[in-house]
C-alpha cells in the first residue's frame, strides 16, 4: 500500500520483535500508525524495532510482557495509552511452537502451546474490547469503534503432522475470530484474521536455509517463491484500514496458494 491509511491509529502489536511480528510493526509503522512493540524477553530486539521505526519518521515504543498473564496484558495495554494514549487496532500476534510426533508431545509442550498461541490472543482480544468500548469511537480516527487481527496460519485448515499442539491452537483462532466477530460488528468492532503460509524469518531457517531444503518447501507453494514479512504486513495493514472497513470475520490467507493443497495440482 502507499500513503498513511493509518494516520492517527495506535496498534498494538504482540510479539513483535523478530520475524512477522517485527515486520508488521515497520508495515504499520510506514502506514502511519503510531506501534506498541510488545516482546517477552527479548528487549535487545524489541528496541533495535522500535529505533528502526523512528530513525525513518514512524512512533514507536516497546513493552515487555507475556500474554499468557493476565496482569501482563494490562501492564502492555497501559503501555500503549501511556506512550500514545490509547489503542485502536490490536494485532494479536505472539506465538510459539512445541513440535513433536503426537504421542511425545508432553502435556507442558500441549499446554504451553495452547497457552501463548490461543489463550494468550483471547486474553488479549478480551481487553482489547474493552479499553475500544471505554474509548468510544472517533470518526478522526478511523470508521470502526477498533480493529482486532489474529494472527493465525494456513494450519487452521491444512493438518500438519508432528504439530498437533500448534494446529489445534490455530484451530481454535479460526473459530474465536469467527465468534468474536459476529458478536461484535454490531459495536462497529471489526475482527478478522491473516494466515501467513511459508514465510522467510529466522525461526523457521530449516525449511529454507539449503537448496534442498528450499526446493522441497517450494513443492508445496504454487505461486513458486518463498514469502516474506512484508507480505504479510502489506495485507495486514490493509485489513487495518479503512479500506477494508466492510471485512469483518475473514481469514486472509498470505500463502502464496499452500492452502489450495498443491500437492492435488497433478491429479493427486
Amino acid at each position: 500500500m502507499t500513503g498513511t491509511p493509518l494516520a492517527n491509529q495506535r496498534v498494538l502489536i504482540t510479539g513483535a520483535s523478530s520475524g512477522i511480528g517485527a515486520g508488521m510493526a515497520a508495515g504499520f509503522a510506514e502506514a502511519g500508525a503510531a506501534v506498541l512493540v510488545n516482546h517477552h524477553g527479548q528487549a535487545h530486539e524489541a528496541a533495535a524495532v522500535v529505533r528502526q521505526i523512528i530513525e525513518r519518521g514512524g512512533r514507536a515504543a516497546e513493552a515487555e510482557g507475556d500474554v499468557s498473564r493476565p496482569a501482563d496484558i494490562k501492564a502492555i495495554f497501559d503501555a500503549a495509552t501511556q506512550h500514545f494514549g490509547g489503542v485502536d487496532i490490536l494485532v494479536a500476534n505472539a506465538g510459539i511452537q512445541k513440535d513433536a510426533a503426537f504421542t511425545e508431545i508432553t502435556l507442558e509442550e500441549w499446554r504451553a502451546a495452547l497457552d501463548v498461541d490461543l489463550t494468550g490472543a483471547f486474553l488479549c482480544a478480551q481487553e482489547a474490547v474493552r479499553r475500544f468500548r471505554r474509548q468510544g469511537l472517533d470518526p478522526s480516527r478511523s470508521k470502526a469503534l477498533g480493529k482486532v487481527l489474529f494472527t493465525s496460519s494456513v494450519h487452521q485448515e491444512i493438518p500438519w503432522a508432528g504439530h498437533a499442539n500448534y494446529a489445534a491452537a490455530k484451530g481454535g483462532v479460526k473459530m474465536l475470530m469467527e465468534t468474536m466477530a459476529q458478536e461484535l460488528a454490531p459495536e462497529k468492532i471489526r475482527v478478522n484474521a491473516i494466515a501467513p503460509g511459508a514465510i522467510q524469518t529466522s525461526i523457521n531457517q530449516a525449511a529454507w536455509g539449503t537448496p534442498a531444503a528450499r526446493r522441497r518447501l517450494l513443492k508445496l507453494i504454487p505461486y513458486g517463491r518463498i514469502g516474506q514479512p512484508q507480505d504479510v504486513a502489506d495485507a495486514a495493514v490493509w485489513l487495518a484500514s479503512d479500506a477494508a472497513d466492510y471485512v469483518v470475520g475473514a481469514t486472509l490467507f498470505v500463502d502464496g496458494g499452500m492452502s489450495l493443497y498443491s500437492n492435488f495440482a497433478h491429479g493427486g
